[in-house]
């Protein structure tokens, strides 16, 4: 089993940040439910409060007011409850290349993907986003791995989970879409610099995947840990 990143050591800012965006996002998503379920108005309040407090500490992860933090969480924060769902795609060359992509906004190379839309697969949102950042069009092949951001170092406001697929391109002359500047394919032993940290630690599991015909998932089990029992009848 191929294990996950080192979780042990001292933690980086860019960790820390990480780590205070997720308990953000997880306090807006018990807010959320909270508000959903609320008996009466002081259950509601509380509520408020929690997705306030959650506001708060993402602004200061961020460190941007908060005004708009907030804003974004009273609009979208209400409806959301579960992880957001990411898809990439996995593109090689004849020689074995794989496409990465340079990001204009920080100038940061990684896989063709992002947020998985409403009304489309899994694998339709890869290819959306492959076309939308390289202009290329392919079929996918299969799913390579399902990726924990929260273990695989994926720098988000979020609760992430990314779904990667390999994704055969007949054309394979990639030009970068308007939030890329540059779109190349790479020796996987040789990636450019700077490279996102997340897609930087999946590509060799994914590549192994690819060798061995497995799809990976974090490792999980329910053995020896505490679940919760108040929807198990008669306990």
């Amino acid at each position: 089993m191929i294990p996950r990143p080192d979780a042990g050591g001292t933690a980086a800012p860019d960790d820390v940040r990480q780590e205070l965006y997720l308990i953000a996002d997880e306090l807006r998503g018990i807010a959320t439910l909270g508000r959903r379920h609320a008996a009466h108005v002081y259950e509601a309040e509380r509520a408020d409060q929690v997705m306030r407090l959650a506001a708060r500490l993402a602004a200061l992860a961020d460190e941007t007011p908060l005004e708009p933090i907030a804003a974004s969480f009273d609009a979208a924060g209400w409806s959301r409850v579960s992880p957001a769902i990411g898809a990439e795609a996995l593109v090689f060359n004849e020689r074995g290349e794989v496409l990465l992509l340079r990001r204009r906004d920080d100038r940061s190379w990684c896989l063709p993907g992002g947020f998985a839309e409403i009304g489309q697969t899994l694998a339709e949102s890869a290819l959306r986003e492959l076309w939308e950042e390289a202009g290329l069009r392919g079929e996918v092949q299969r799913l390579v791995g399902v990726f924990d951001g929260r273990y695989w170092r994926s720098v988000s406001k979020v609760h992430m989970l990314v779904h990667v697929f390999l994704v055969p391109c007949a054309d394979r002359n990639a030009v970068p879409g308007i939030e890329m500047t540059d779109a190349a394919f790479f020796p996987p032993d040789a990636l450019p610099e700077p490279m996102r940290p997340s897609p930087l630690l999946r590509l060799p599991v994914c590549l192994e995947m690819i060798r061995t015909g497995g799809t990976y998932v974090d490792p999980a089990s329910s053995y020896d840990v505490e679940l919760p029992m108040h929807q198990r009848p008669g306990r």
